[in-house]
């Protein structure tokens, strides 16, 4: 799991858990702030739904038009199956599209407007995978060795 870097100090501190990554400043002279720690114990973490947000389906597609593979600004969601059809705001039913693609596709499926998806919308298994990636993207190159597909 993820979790501040004091909360990480007092688990290093007590000996809940080991610190396998540390980040260059130190908290006293001897002892350096943990970047990545490892619990000692292993704890249950309680699952928890991912909300189908637009920020997270952009995440999940990597912020690439799953129609044509551009990369940019000018994304927006899609809905495989239109609305207007019956289509529903589902994990499996929404993608990133850029404008363009959007536009083109309209009020049919990828299949009647010749535009086959690169990858086929799922629900993300993990939450945790999300923020790990996140973290990797803002700097934190020392996680990506623990993350798999990262």
């Amino acid at each position: 799991n993820i979790t501040s870097w004091r909360r990480a100090v007092v688990m290093v501190l007590k000996g809940k858990a080991e610190g396998l990554e540390h980040e260059e400043r130190n908290l006293r002279q001897d002892f350096l702030a943990p970047s990545v720690i490892r619990l000692r114990q292993f704890v249950r973490i309680p699952f928890k739904e991912l909300p189908l947000t637009r920020r997270n389906v952009f995440q999940r597609d990597h912020h690439t038009c799953q129609y044509c593979g551009y990369r940019g600004d000018k994304l927006s969601l899609d809905h495989v199956i239109p609305r207007s059809r019956g289509g529903q705001d589902t994990w499996e039913n929404v993608t990133t599209a850029c404008i363009r693609c959007n536009v083109r596709k309209g009020n049919r499926t990828p299949k009647e407007a010749d535009m086959p998806l690169n990858s086929v919308p799922r629900r993300p298994v993990s939450t945790l995978y999300f923020e790990a990636t996140r973290q990797i993207r803002s700097g934190r190159e020392e996680w990506r060795k623990y993350v798999i597909g990262a």
